[in-house]
């Protein structure tokens, strides 16, 4: 009996050391010692964020964060309940990874649409489903853990930066407050070099 005791409170103690290691990573790219740190606070339901990452994204990738002069980091800022469960499954695979959440914006249209959190989450994982990325959709949506980390970063935003609309970006620690073009961010940034 005593043995079986030790186990049973050996098994505990395993399983709760191995869930309090599990550590939720930021979603980066570049390289993470680079001079220019650029934060992008946005919402998967934003028509502009998905703006940002088909018009301004990709030249910022090409000139600036695959050149190794600058690492962005995507910070969730969810505007719905929908935007919230889309976050979850962005950061569900907790590799810190970008695939999801492009996929996310390049295909807003298809998932976007609905009058209900039943409709969303519908869309959703058929859009997802068929996809490389193999995620356990309900575990992802389900998971507490993701969800408090996703609604701290939109926290974060607000008490920090202030934010207040998607989608904002810091640049090494203070909001671009011009218009979210090209051009005015390498504008920014060619001075920052």
């Amino acid at each position: 009996m005593k043995k079986i005791l030790i186990k049973l409170l050996f098994f505990f103690l395993v399983c709760f050391q191995v869930n309090s290691e599990i550590k939720i990573l930021p979603i980066t790219e570049g390289n993470i010692d680079a001079k220019i740190k650029l934060i992008v606070f946005e919402s998967l339901t934003c028509s502009h964020c998905a703006e940002f990452h088909e018009n301004v994204y990709p030249e910022l990738k090409e000139k600036y964060i695959d050149t190794g002069l600058a690492s962005i980091e995507f910070k969730s800022f969810p505007l719905d309940i929908a935007a919230l469960n889309a976050s979850k499954v962005a950061h569900c695979k907790n590799d810190g990874k970008s695939e999801i959440l492009h996929f996310l914006f390049n295909n807003q249209g298809k998932w976007v649409k609905g009058n209900s959190v039943e409709e969303f989450n519908k869309n959703l994982k058929k859009v997802l489903d068929g996809q490389k990325f193999n995620v356990d959709f309900n575990k992802c949506i389900d998971n507490k853990k993701i969800e408090d980390y996703v609604l701290e970063n939109r926290i974060e935003g607000v008490k920090k930066f202030k934010i207040n609309a998607t989608p904002t970006i810091i640049i090494n620690g203070e909001k671009f407050n011009k218009p979210l073009t090209f051009k005015n961010l390498k504008k920014f940034l060619e001075k920052l070099i």
